[in-house]
């Protein structure tokens, strides 16, 4: 009896090892096929957008969206922070140096009106809006809005334009 299992414990190992191995293959496979279709068509729309951008649709991103929802309850931090809102009527983002029409326009899809709004963002929300900006990525810090909207919304006019230059031009 002894000899048999001493045959078959090698070949189970051996089995094991091959099976592992085309398990990783096919789904590394499967991975790699389901990107190259994803960088093929426009992407969709994020269903929640995260502390630092939207989650993606992969296995993984599903575990780590999951984990980062239990640890925020367990924690009781919130785990999925949002832009503020704004609190009061829309100011005029095209005063700022660098804003035109269809930037003030994506600023407006994205929820952000006022100045306040853009004063009050953390780094992280400006990273998470930034990678929402479409062709304006990158805007949000190359045009410096947030220091722009710090000095709109204190109506310092004077260090505005000592800073950036003629307010609206």
């Amino acid at each position: 009896m002894t000899s048999l299992a001493q045959y078959e414990i090698p070949i189970l190992i051996v089995a094991g090892l091959i099976g592992l191995i085309v398990a990783f293959w096919a789904f590394r496979r499967r991975s790699a096929a389901a990107e190259s279709i994803e960088t093929q068509r426009p992407a969709p729309a994020p269903r929640r957008t995260g502390r630092d951008g939207p989650e993606g649709n992969g296995l993984s991103d599903e575990y780590a969206a999951a984990t980062e929802d239990v640890a925020g309850e367990m924690f009781g931090v919130d785990a999925h922070p949002s832009i503020p809102g704004p609190l009061g009527p829309p100011d005029n983002l095209q005063l700022m140096k660098g804003v035109g029409p269809k930037l003030a326009a994506q600023l407006n899809a994205l929820g952000i009106s006022r100045y306040d709004q853009l004063a009050r963002l953390s780094e992280n929300e400006v990273a998470m809006l930034d990678a929402r900006m479409g062709a304006f990525r990158g805007r949000i810090a190359r045009d410096r809005m947030v220091e722009q909207a710090c000095y709109l919304e204190r109506n310092d006019t004077d260090g505005f334009e000592a800073k950036f230059g003629k307010l609206g031009g």
